[in-house]
């Protein structure tokens, strides 16, 4: 059960058993196999950072009355279209410290998504740079035409609901990572490196 887990039990009866068929180096294998590659800073910032671009991505999103393209405001469109711009490359610069494939390969898909629209992104004066970051200038993006702005930002199938789909992606493999960093050790007992706030702490 959960204390037998907690207070180590768990381990040791791994250990007995592949004592009997197995050398105790295929158990540390075992164990170690589950550790993540970054640690607890690196995969609070990369949650962090994708749930605050999933939310400005979201934002574009919606529909109806509360949607930003409910009125056709430019200004009030590139308020929240910069601040997407924003989120994104601030997951990107949190992508510089991970080094977890399954983190990496859901970045990789979302920067080839905006590679896919680079076309019309340039069109309403967003760029993507060399290091796949992406700029907006206020001025060509306030003269571009809002029905090619709302085909890249707003419904199903556009390119800000593949960036939020990626977000979400690489949040949920954080939060795998994370439950990497928080498992059993070699000699049998809980070892956490992660900290998901006091509230969870408290548990042990």
């Amino acid at each position: 059960d959960y204390a037998a887990i907690k207070n180590g039990s768990y381990g040791k009866l791994m250990k007995a058993y592949y004592s009997e068929t197995g050398s105790n180096s295929e158990v540390s294998s075992i164990v170690n196999s589950s550790t993540s590659k970054d640690d607890t800073k690196t995969i609070a910032n990369v949650k962090s950072s994708t749930e605050e671009l999933k939310e400005s991505a979201d934002a574009l999103l919606e529909k109806g009355s509360k949607s930003v393209f409910a009125d056709e405001d430019m200004e009030k469109i590139y308020t929240a279209v910069s601040a997407f711009v924003e989120d994104y490359n601030s997951v990107l610069d949190t992508m510089d410290d991970v080094n977890s494939t399954s983190i990496l390969n859901r970045a990789k898909n979302m920067t080839q998504a905006t590679t896919a629209n680079s076309n019309l992104l340039s069109k309403v004066g967003i760029t993507i740079n060399s290091d796949n970051s992406l700029s907006i200038d206020k001025e060509t993006f306030l003269k571009a035409d809002v029905s090619t702005v709302k085909s890249l930002f707003n419904g199903n199938g556009s390119y800000a609901y593949s960036v939020s789909a990626s977000a979400s992606m690489m949040n949920y493999a954080a939060e795998q990572e994370a439950d990497k960093a928080a498992t059993y050790t070699s000699t049998g007992s809980y070892g956490s490196t992660y900290s998901s706030g006091s509230l969870f702490d408290s548990l042990f």
